[in-house]
């Protein structure tokens, strides 16, 4: 199952000109006059303008000061702390994407719960593909370092998950790429922990951290 991440829409900065009226032809003397007159609209216009002007200048600097510091925090904020991702694929159904092909749950994925590498069992992570390391993949985390776990598929034989390491798997079985096929994955492949369902509106709730009972270790170190 692949994840793509949501990225941040491009912004555009416009600048702001001053524009000045142009010069008028044919003022003659009582025009000057009238244009000069204390009392004159098109005196007090002028004046008017100036602090317009400065207004808006001083409304451009500080929107550009805010633009610069706003996106290093954003970037910073969804590369450590958490960002949103849409899922494709059948391999995590039900959890994920019930209808199939028909739509794509939009996740919340959590960086911050697995920068330490905690994860338990039943967790839903997004990690690295450990055969391809330019695509993210979404799994269960079924057994931790130290658990004996017995694989599905033709092989069923015992696997000691070594240290450092976690075994996953996807939910839909016999359609998922997953530890049954490529082992155990490191650690250092975590990318984040999926903690809830965004989008569509109908499908928002909190993703369990729970472990199918027929997907229970062998033999785990917490025994």
């Amino acid at each position: 199952m692949k994840l793509f991440a949501l990225l941040l829409p491009n912004c555009t900065v416009a600048a702001v000109m001053n524009c000045h009226d142009p010069p008028r032809e044919g003022f003659g003397q009582i025009g000057h006059k009238i244009a000069t007159y204390p009392f004159s609209p098109r005196k007090s216009g002028r004046k008017g303008m100036a602090p317009a002007q400065g207004w808006a200048r001083r409304y451009f600097k500080a929107f550009c000061k805010g633009f610069f510091v706003a996106v290093p925090v954003a970037v910073t904020f969804l590369d450590r702390v958490a960002c949103v991702a849409r899922v494709e694929g059948a391999s995590m159904q039900p959890s994920l994407n019930p209808g199939g092909s028909q739509s794509s749950d939009v996740v919340l994925l959590n960086h911050w719960k697995v920068r330490n590498f905690e994860v338990q069992r039943g967790d839903i992570v997004s990690l690295v593909s450990p055969k391809n390391p330019g695509q993210k993949i979404i799994k269960r985390v079924i057994a931790l370092e130290g658990d004996i776990i017995k694989t599905m598929g033709h092989k069923n034989r015992y696997v000691k998950v070594p240290r450092g390491h976690i075994w996953v798997e996807g939910d839909h079985h016999g359609h998922s790429f997953d530890s049954n096929s490529f082992g155990p994955v490191s650690l250092g492949l975590l990318h984040a922990h999926a903690t809830h369902i965004l989008w569509p509106p109908g499908r928002w709730q909190r993703l369990q951290s729970v472990l199918p009972p027929e997907r229970l270790p062998v033999q785990s170190e917490d025994q």
